[in-house]
């Protein structure tokens, strides 16, 4: 006697294990189906069978996809690819309740009154179905299964404060997405599992809430249909939904489906609201927590025996009425809406002739419309498919390869592959009929392929869009206090865990910016912490690095490399800065105080170096009185000081101090007192810096570029120029080196009687004429504009064949010469300076130079202060005598005589020209005489240079009283006609005491002999 088959009922809420234990029945046998309300279940099944059993023996049937080996012994289906008339030995349904549902329930129903395997059924689902079961199938056993965990309901929660392991349940496409954007910025991001997405794309989004790179999952009402995940709480952001033809409120049936996914195995879970979702009503809530729903009374039900030999036939059986109260006639479906529109068509209904073209026609109106366009647009669709099918036999497959590339496409948005996806669906059904298309095995690859595809671009579309993998790596391992390992690269990148997180600058950690929020907390958090080590290593790499690693900028920054790690900041000594650190407080305090230290060390090393001459000043116990004091007025000015800002002190400095002060370097200018070693680009540098901060100042000037003679006088800031190493005059400033060579060029000249600019004094300021005539007036000279016939040299007017030009170029006032034949003959006694590598003019090697007064008194210094007696010297005695810088006074003249222009040889009235005679060539030309200053100008020049106003007559009076004043006398030792300078002197006579081995003797006993 065969066995009797056993049709069972198992019933329950969920996690109950109903699905786990109908597989492990079917095993238990030799064939078997199951169907699964989704094809995202039907592939968890088929993979976890394909693991006990083998893929030879599995098949996977959906509409989508198709998997069938030769010796298929058990099939794993959506619930509408099961197939009939198998004669397996089990089959189950999974999810009966469905039978409710108005869009699907007449399928299960046919499958509830139909399906039988030989030996067992087994239909599964909520225990809602009993009545309906019991009604329907006759010799029905129930098995009922319990929970295995327990189902709390906590109330409403802010999506912020839901607890990790969450999944938040959205009814539409805006809200899941809005809900998933919320969730990246608070929590670093979520899982997207929707009903519209490809199996392949629900399960890389699921994987990535499995595996833990997310903690908060969003999904529509698709979770309910047997995902098993591990999710602690369910929050409901809705409890309406679209049905598809209008919003409904959810039922407690349908909100238990859904809550159920919290809680798996042994443990319980929770449920809620969130969002505009009201708070459940206690007697919902509770009946979802106790399992208890109303019975349901109507199951949907269409007819299964259609009519195929006639269109009309076939729509009318598709529409007969139920004879059974527990069954409800479904509502019209996709496909019927199709076929009834598709035989309005002439052609269709034409063709549509027999029973096996209707046959095909009703086949081709079950395409599922998985692009969700119009209902007219789907039919258009129909139609081209099933006249190709009718005419030919297959689709065309030049169409049908059109389609699928036109599809083929992975850039664009979420909603533009999303869009894709549902198109190559459509495609990749039409594929799987059999004999709908030639070469069916190659074209189920290939739609199968570009799904794949547009899966994994939708996939990480979502992912991209919605998860912050770095904060969500970085929340999972701070919460599993795990140690975190950061990398960072030579540009200074961090990553942690693989994560770009910032970028490390010296010893700060500059976060990515951007990050905001919750998740720039976690990054600042997980960073630093991570970062420790690395600070520590940093730390004493930077302490053993060589000073040529170090920097400091003209604001003061302190550099590593090209990283900022601290600054200067002033200290009781203008000469002693210190120092603060850029380090991160989480880096400790050793690592603070290394990197202070390495950087203080640096700092006092670097001014050790360039201000070494300086330093030596304060070092030298030598030094005593007056020449001390002078001495830590240079230590106090960084080694330059304006003359007029001293013009006392100096003053009252003897030879013997003035020369131990040249011992050290110093330098008596006329205009300037300085150290030469000290106006180099480097200790220039440094001197602007140390300046800028014992003034206080905002903003540091910046240092003028190297191996300029003049720049700009554009600087307002007040003592600039002198810590520049220049000197303001006019519209520039002028390095004051080169203005002393300029000054020992000047004091040859007769700035009394007027004088014209030298060839060498153009080149050694690097200037124009009009330049440097106004450089002129603002040291204190007047420049007068005129304009002359300009007069060939002698050479060129022989070249050119004219003895007479030449001749009266010969005899012209002012014959122009060359930079060359200028130079040579205007040369300074001192000889032109040098000029170092660096652009910065070396102090030239002046030869002995008697004091001006001393010179024209016959008066030769002893052996013993001829060291001292430089060319400064002449400087010197010239600025503590107040006098104009002028070597020479012009012989008696009339006062207008420079007015009363030469008699021409011939009249020649205005506006009337020869004929014969060119029209001469004419030049620019200035003439030079010391003016002074006018009170105004000069309080403006002492604050551009630095010098406090009212402390100009110590240098000026002199000048001021000279000016426009005859002598009382003639000079001692000149001769009556002798022209050139007059100076007077009110010293007493010196002794001759020039010393035989001074090396400036001869010179010294040459100028003793001129005198």
């Amino acid at each position: 006697m065969a066995e009797q088959s056993r049709t069972l009922a198992v019933l329950g809420p969920t996690n109950t294990g109903k699905t786990h234990f109908a597989i492990e029945r079917m095993l238990g046998y030799r064939t078997g189906v199951i169907g699964l309300p989704l094809r995202l279940l039907a592939r968890a099944g088929y993979d976890k069978i394909v693991k006990v059993r083998g893929p030879s023996v599995v098949a996977l049937v959906t509409g989508e996809e198709r998997i069938v080996p030769e010796r298929t012994q058990y099939w794993v289906c959506t619930v509408e690819a099961m197939p009939e008339g198998m004669g397996a030995d089990f089959v189950a349904v999974d999810e009966i309740q469905l039978c409710a549902d108005p869009e699907r329930g007449h399928v299960f129903t046919d499958r509830l009154l139909r399906m039988r395997g030989l030996k067992e059924t087994q239909f599964l689902g909520s225990h809602s179905m009993r009545g309906a079961i019991a009604a329907l199938v006759p010799q029905v056993e129930f098995v009922g299964r319990e929970r295995m965990s327990q189902l709390m309901y906590t109330g409403s929660k802010k999506i912020p404060k839901i607890s990790p392991r969450s999944a938040i349940v959205g009814f539409s496409v805006e809200n899941v997405y809005a809900i998933a954007e919320l969730l990246r910025r608070q929590k670093g991001g979520a899982a997207v599992v929707m009903g519209a997405l490809s199996p392949r794309t629900r399960n890389a989004q699921v994987e990535l809430y499995q595996n833990g790179d997310v903690d908060y999952l969003v999904a529509t009402d698709a979770i309910g249909m047997g995902l098993n995940l591990d999710i602690d709480h369910v929050a409901f952001s809705s409890l309406t939904k679209f049905d598809g033809r209008r919003m409904r409120a959810l039922q407690p049936n349908e909100l238990a489906q859904i809550a159920g996914r919290a809680g798996r195995g042994m443990r319980n879970g929770t449920f809620g609201v969130t969002g505009e979702a009201p708070d459940l009503d206690p007697e919902v809530a509770q009946a979802i927590m106790d399992h208890r729903f109303a019975p349901i009374l109507k199951l949907e039900w269409r007819n299964p025996a259609l009519s195929f030999g006639h269109l009309d036939a076939l729509i009318a059986s598709l529409e007969a009425r139920p004879d059974n109260e527990r069954l409800a006639k479904a509502r019209e479906a996709d496909d019927l809406g199709a076929l009834k529109t598709l035989a309005e068509v002439a052609e269709v209904r034409a063709r549509a002739s027999d029973g096996p073209s209707v046959r095909l026609l009703w086949d081709v109106c079950r395409v599922p419309d998985f692009r969700g366009i119009s209902h007219a647009e789907h039919a258009g669709l129909l139609e081209r498919i099933y006249c190709d099918l009718h005419e030919r036999g297959r689709v065309s497959e030049d169409w049908f390869s059109r389609q699928v590339r036109r599809i083929d496409r992975t850039e664009g948005d979420i909603d533009t592959l999303s869009k894709r996806l549902a198109y190559i669906r459509t495609w990749t059904y039409v594929a799987q009929r059999n004999g709908w298309i030639e070469n069916e095995t190659h074209w189920r690859e290939a739609t199968r392929a570009v799904e794949d595809r547009l899966s994994d671009a939708l996939h990480g579309a979502l992912t991209q869009r919605f998860v912050d993998r770095r904060t969500s790596v970085l929340l999972r391992r701070l919460k599993q206090k795990e140690a975190i390992v950061a990398e960072v690269n030579d540009t200074g990148e961090v990553t942690v865990e693989g994560e770009f997180v910032g970028r490390l600058e010296g010893f700060r950690f500059i976060q990515d910016k951007a990050a905001a929020g919750q998740e720039a907390k976690t990054l600042q958090q997980a960073s630093l912490q991570a970062l420790s080590p690395h600070f520590h290593l940093r730390a004493d790499r930077f302490y053993n690095a060589p000073d040529t690693e170090i920097d400091f900028t003209e604001q003061g920054g302190l550099m590593w490399g090209d990283q900022a790690v601290g600054k200067l900041v002033a200290g009781s000594d203008p000469l002693k800065p210190g120092v603060s650190a850029y380090v991160d407080d989480t880096a400790g305090p050793e690592v603070m105080q290394k990197v202070q230290r390495r950087l203080q060390h640096f700092i006092d090393r670097k001014i050790a170096t360039l201000f070494e001459p300086l330093l030596n000043i304060q070092r030298d116990e030598a030094l005593a009185g007056l020449a001390r004091g002078f001495g830590f007025r240079m230590v106090e000015n960084f080694g330059v000081i304006p003359r007029g800002q001293v013009a006392d002190e100096v003053k009252a400095l003897d030879q013997d101090s003035r020369g131990a002060l040249r011992k050290h370097g110093v330098r008596f200018g006329q205009f300037t007192i300085f150290m030469p070693l000290l106006l180099k680009p480097a200790p220039t540098r440094l001197r602007l810096v140390l300046w800028s901060l014992s003034k206080g100042l905002d903003e540091f000037p910046e240092s003028p570029p190297p191996g300029l003679v003049t720049v700009p006088a554009t600087e307002t800031t007040e003592g600039y120029y002198a810590m520049a190493g220049y000197r303001a005059a006019g519209e520039r400033a002028i390095r004051i080196d080169m203005l002393e060579r300029l000054a020992d060029m000047l004091r040859a000249e007769d700035s009394r009687g007027g004088f014209e600019a030298k060839a060498d004094m153009l080149s050694i300021t690097g200037m124009t004429l009009e330049q440097f005539a106004d450089l002129m007036q603002g040291l204190g000279y007047k420049a007068e504009r005129a304009e002359r016939e300009k007069v060939k040299p002698v050479d060129q007017a022989v070249a050119d064949g004219s003895a007479d030009e030449a001749a009266t170029a010969e005899a012209g006032d002012t014959p122009v010469m060359d930079a060359g034949e200028a130079g040579a003959a205007a040369e300074p006694a001192a000889g032109p300076a040098e000029t170092d590598e660096a652009g910065d003019a070396a102090e030239p090697e002046a030869g002995p130079v008697m004091d001006t007064a001393e010179a024209a008194a016959g008066h030769v210094p002893e052996a013993a202060d001829a060291p001292a007696e430089t060319a400064e010297d002449k400087v010197e005695e010239i600025a503590d005598a107040g006098e104009a810088p002028v070597a020479a006074e012009p012989a008696e003249a009339p006062e207008d005589e420079a007015e009363i222009p030469a008699t021409p040889e011939e009249e020649i009235l205005p506006g009337e020209m020869p004929a014969e005679v060119a029209q001469p060539e004419l030049e620019v030309y200035y003439t030079f005489t010391w003016a002074g200053r006018p009170k105004a100008n000069r309080q403006n020049h002492q604050r551009r240079q630095g010098k406090p106003q009212g402390q100009e007559k110590g240098q000026e009076r002199g000048q001021d009283r000279g000016q426009g004043r005859k002598p009382k006398g003639k000079a001692r030792g000149a001769k009556p006609d002798q022209k050139g300078a007059r100076n007077y002197s009110s010293r007493p006579e010196k002794k001759d005491r020039i010393d035989p081995d001074n090396p400036f003797a001869a010179a010294l006993m040459g100028l003793k002999d001129k005198s």
